[in-house]
Parts: structure tokens; sequence; C-alpha cells
């Protein structure tokens, strides 16, 4: 067992690395994990960390209390009055780069979550690579409502989920979505009892760490890249990510473990 914590318990985002499962917490309870600008500095520096660290196999989102992401913190802006566009543009900064360091993060990004998952939280959500969801998650944008545009590329990513004319009424109307729905719409991989949350999600973390790290790398890429490259373009890369998979150690021990009737053991070579 490896395990690797980063910041004190008292910090606005908690990293801990454990047999290859980085989770990634949102620490502030008392506020429905709202983001301010410590917060999103924070995530930012943990989604660097994670990424790096030889030892992740998957990067785990999850958060503390009652609800996962209720969205930026209007009271910072609130408080910065007519400076309200400096505000946005310190928060937004290191924000964008932890989501930006999410998608080309070489590990899947797996999101866990509950209650109330809105604006900014659920653009973050949406920014993971899979998404399991209590029973009790309540989905929306929610920026329409407070006067202003989505960030953290929900706007990018919404519509390549659910189509573009389902993705304006979503952020424009601003309506809730219960995880049944959130499910029906593609926005979430599983929804499973609020009580049955963090032993799934550990279950789905597990089977991603256990999973081929090469493989996951490369299919992650592939799929992340394929709306900007033609099919020929795709299909080239496909090739070249096969065969440069068909070199490593992981394939070779799948090879064996299959003819051999037994579960591999991959470790990323």
């Amino acid at each position: 067992m490896s395990e690797t914590m980063i910041h004190s318990s008292s910090a606005p985002v908690l990293l801990t690395i454990t047999d290859g499962i980085a989770e990634i917490r949102f620490n502030r309870p008392e506020v429905l994990n709202a983001v301010d600008v410590t917060t999103a500095i924070a995530f930012r520096d943990a989604v660097a960390a994670a990424s790096a660290d030889p030892a992740t196999r998957v990067i785990l989102l999850t958060a503390a209390g009652r609800a996962f992401i209720a969205g930026g913190d209007l009271a910072f802006f609130r408080a910065a009055g007519e400076k309200a566009p400096d505000a946005a543009r310190e928060l937004i900064g290191p924000i964008h780069d932890a989501v930006e360091g999410l998608a080309t993060a070489p590990q899947p990004v797996l999101a866990s979550l509950h209650g109330a998952v809105a604006g900014a939280g659920m653009s973050v959500a949406l920014a993971a690579d899979l998404a399991i969801a209590a029973d009790n998650a309540v989905f929306n944008m929610a920026y329409a409502k407070v006067g202003n545009s989505p960030d953290c590329s929900a706007s990018w990513t919404l519509p390549r989920l659910v189509g573009l004319r389902k993705a304006m009424e979503i952020i424009m109307l601003s309506d809730n979505l219960d995880a049944a729905e959130a499910l029906r719409l593609g926005l979430v991989n599983r929804v499973v009892p609020l009580a049955s949350l963090e032993e799934e999600t550990r279950k789905l973390a597990r089977r991603l760490a256990d999973s081929a790290p090469l493989a996951l790398r490369s299919i992650k890429r592939l799929l992340r890249d394929s709306g900007s490259r033609s099919l020929h373009a795709q299909l080239d890369e496909e090739a070249a990510q096969f065969a440069g998979n068909a070199g490593s150690a992981d394939f070779r021990e799948a090879l064996e473990a299959f003819f051999g009737k037994r579960k591999p053991k991959f470790e990323g070579r």
C-alpha cells in the first residue's frame, strides 16, 4: 500500500493518494463547497499534484458534507462590488487551470456526486471522464439565475453530451434536473442510493485503478481528441496507439492472463 497526504484537514481541498486512487475532496461543507479563490487555487494545485504523481492510476473527485458543489461563492462577488470583473478573473483563472488539468491528465477522472451539483459544481462534474451520482443529487447550471454565463468548460462539455438544443435549454432555463434525468441525458454514468454512494464509488475507482494504465490513457486521449480530427486522422491515431501499446509489458501480461485463465496484473509499463 502506498499513501500520500497533501494539505491539512482544514484546507478547502484535500488530496489523498492511496493504492493508485488520488482523491481530491472539496472540503467547505459549511457553505456547500461553494468555490472561492482559495478553493480554486487549492483545486488547481491538487489536480496538478495528482496527475503528476506516478502512483496515480485514477483521479477521484468527491466532496464533504451535504452537497458536491453548490456553485461559485456569490458572497465573494458581492463583496467585490464594482471590481467584480477583476474578482471574476481572479477566481476563474485557477479553476479553469484545474478543469484543463483534468482534461489533459493521463489518468481517468471519476466524479462522485451528491446533493447540490450546481453552477461551477455542475461544470466541474461535466469535466470529469466518468460520473456516479447519488439518488439525491440535483443538477442545475444556475448561471442564468445569477445573471451570468457558464464557466469551467460547461459551454464546451454540455452540448457534446446532450446536443446543442438541449444544452441551450439546460443552461438558459436553469431548471433542476434530478439524478434519474441526469442519467437519462447521459450527464452521469450511474445512479445509486445515497447510502451506497461511497461504497459504489470506491468499487468503480478500484476497477479503474486496477485496469491497464497505458490503455486507459490511450482511450481517454482518443475519445477526447476525436472531435478535432477527421476520420482518416483518427484511424491513423488509433493505429499508432494500438501499435504502441502492443509493445508494452501490460499487453503481454494481458495476453498471458487471457490464455492462462487468470486475472491480469497491470504495472503501467
